[in-house]
């Protein structure tokens, strides 16, 4: 196609994405009280009481909720529509690779999400309310700002479970070796549990349950890389071993 068609093709996909993403939000906003309520649910089960402090912060809680709600029922159209718009220039293995990341990058992501959901953030909203107990400071938690932790949470698990996936295609496209993430194994722990500490209250049950789920992604990370490497190997001496057999063929025509 011409630059024109290009450019013609992208704008109707542009189109196409923003027209779901807005039907999905306006959908969602009648919703948005219910999601709302599912996430104040678990800070009620702590003990927490919620208010709002300006007088539109309510409804913005809950225009942003529909806003980000539209936006997950859009991902697949979008990430179809780039898939689709990118298709006629990738061969037949960049398409599998484009296809692997998308869908195993997002399921990861949300089993991350899932993980926080259930595990963690009950048990990080339980004890940051016991830590002022007993204090003569009393906790007015806004809701703006509850609900924009929990998504904070939600993005950091959802990122973190993406290293099985982002092992994987690095492994793919030759930047890593299993050697390499066997010998970083110790600096990594380290760094998992440091890391762990950042994003969990000071407690060493909060860091072991958020750095023995890294550890053990990490760990996947490592036998996948070497099921990759392993077969990338094997296809390559495959490689080298025809093209060795087409000159040999090659040399006996000639001798002929």
């Amino acid at each position: 196609m011409s630059l024109s068609e290009h450019l013609k093709e992208m704008r109707n996909r542009l189109v196409v994405c923003l027209l779901v993403f807005i039907v999905a939000a306006v959908v969602s906003f009648a919703y948005a009280g219910t999601i709302i309520s599912l996430l104040t649910a678990m800070g009620n089960d702590s003990g927490y009481h919620f208010i709002y402090l300006r007088p539109q912060e309510l409804l913005m809680v809950h225009f942003n909720a529909s806003l980000i709600c539209g936006l997950v029922v859009a991902v697949p159209v979008i990430a179809y529509e780039i898939f689709a718009f990118c298709s006629p220039g990738l061969k037949k293995k960049e398409k599998s690779f484009v296809l692997f990341g998308m869908t195993f990058g997002s399921v990861f992501f949300v089993i991350g999400v899932f993980f926080a959901y259930k595990v963690m953030l009950p048990f990080m909203l339980r004890f940051l309310i016991t830590f002022g107990e007993g204090d003569v400071i009393s906790a007015s938690i806004s809701i703006e700002q509850y609900i924009s932790f929990l998504l904070t949470i939600f993005l950091i698990f959802g990122v973190i479970f993406e290293l099985p996936v982002l092992s994987v295609i690095l492994t793919i496209l030759g930047i890593i070796k299993p050697q390499w993430l066997v010998k970083a194994r110790k600096v990594m722990i380290v760094i998992i549990f440091f890391v762990a500490a950042i994003i969990t209250p000071p407690d060493i049950v909060s860091q072991v349950m958020v750095a023995v789920p890294i550890i053990l992604l990490y760990e996947l990370s490592i036998i996948l890389s070497k099921i990759i490497y392993s077969f990338k190997k094997k296809k390559a001496e495959s490689d080298e071993t025809d093209e060795d057999d087409e000159d040999e063929d090659d040399e006996d025509e000639d001798d002929e």
